[in-house]
């Protein structure tokens, strides 16, 4: 196949397009606008690939996108574009509805255009791949409750907001116009060329360097941890063998309170790292309470069973040997965080 991926420099898009081009035949169009977020590095590997092409494309921009849907004639959309930190959404929302929203619909018009023009046959065989989070399912409650594909959406902030408008779009033009679609909602990412500004990177990097550990509210609050490479092959299974107008939610297993992740990379880090910054004796001394977050939900918690069941996906990583190999690849990659940090290259 001929994969058009949105988003592809990004922390989820960039272990997509890695496992593809490592472990299929298949071609990869990379679209990204290359906002903060967005890092080419976390592609090295594969950037000389003659099965992979970048475009330096904004999905909002509508002339360009149909420029790259006649050349490359893509077999199938992932659409994994968007503006992801909650806290950069309750600061300023105004991305977040452009990219989110807009940028998603600009993609839907264009992506059925090119669709309507091909074939009855390479119309059967055409599908928009649309990824998106287990934040537009709200609050669990209820701690004996899971997220399954038939929860009620119940967005808390400007972030889950626009992505749960981009969901209803994506299934509405499945509705309206026969786009044949399918759609996953993931819970919390963690893994290699994580962001910093992310909960597990930034404990990590802050760590290292003796600083204050945030932790917002009472740190009880409970995630769902997925290994992205765990989450990288689901995404291409769905592609390749999920039901057109379904959905399928992908889970790790590993619910987690926030104080417990951070201690726990607090002792990873005594093991991998017993020589400390000055004046820290123990890194859970970092450990600082902050101000909850504005409409900071309790509990994420999903249910993964429909993709296990139905199409033969698990995860391989435990939270235990995922963050352990985080950790280690945070230590052993200095470079790409600091280039990250700094806006620099690596020299």
């Amino acid at each position: 196949m001929k994969i058009l991926v949105t988003g592809g420099a990004g922390f989820i898009g960039s272990a997509v397009i890695r496992h593809i081009i490592n472990n299929t035949q298949d071609s990869i169009i990379n679209v990204d606008k290359l906002t903060y977020a967005g890092n080419l590095s976390s592609l090295d590997s594969i950037a000389l690939n003659s099965r992979y092409a970048f475009e330096l494309v904004d999905i909002c921009d509508r002339s360009e996108l149909d420029r790259i849907f006649s050349d490359y004639q893509p077999d199938a959309v992932m659409h994994l574009a968007a503006e992801s930190h909650v806290d950069r959404s309750i600061a300023g929302s105004a991305e977040f509805i452009t990219t989110n929203i807009i940028g998603t619909y600009t993609l839907l018009e264009a992506a059925r255009d090119y669709w309507q023009s091909l074939s009855y046959q390479d119309q059967q065989s055409f599908v928009f791949h649309h990824i998106s989070t287990d934040e537009v399912y709200g609050d669990l409650a209820d701690q004996d409750l899971l997220f399954n594909e038939n929860t009620a959406y119940d967005p808390s902030s400007p972030y889950s907001a626009s992505k749960a408008s981009s969901d209803h779009l994506v299934r509405a033009w499945s509705r309206t116009y026969g786009l044949p679609v399918i759609v996953t909602n993931c819970s919390n990412n963690y893994g290699p060329y994580h962001h910093p500004e992310k909960l597990i990177p930034r404990i990590i990097l802050n760590a290292l360097a003796g600083k204050p550990l945030p932790v917002f509210g009472n740190g009880l609050q409970v995630r769902d941890w997925l290994y992205v490479d765990d989450h990288a092959r689901a995404l291409y299974c769905v592609l390749t063998q999920g039901q057109i107008a379904e959905t399928y939610n992908i889970g790790g297993y590993n619910e987690k309170t926030n104080i417990d992740v951070i201690q726990a990379i607090c002792m990873l880090l005594e093991e991998f790292v017993p020589n400390k910054p000055q004046n820290v004796s123990h890194y859970c001394d970092l450990i600082t309470y902050v101000a909850d977050r504005p409409g900071h939900d309790i509990r994420y918690a999903i249910d993964a069973t429909k993709i296990t069941r139905e199409l033969g996906w698990y995860p391989d990583e435990t939270f235990e040997s995922g963050l352990r190999k985080t950790v280690l690849w945070y230590l052993n990659n200095t470079c790409w965080w600091q280039q990250v940090l700094t806006d620099s290259s690596c020299q």
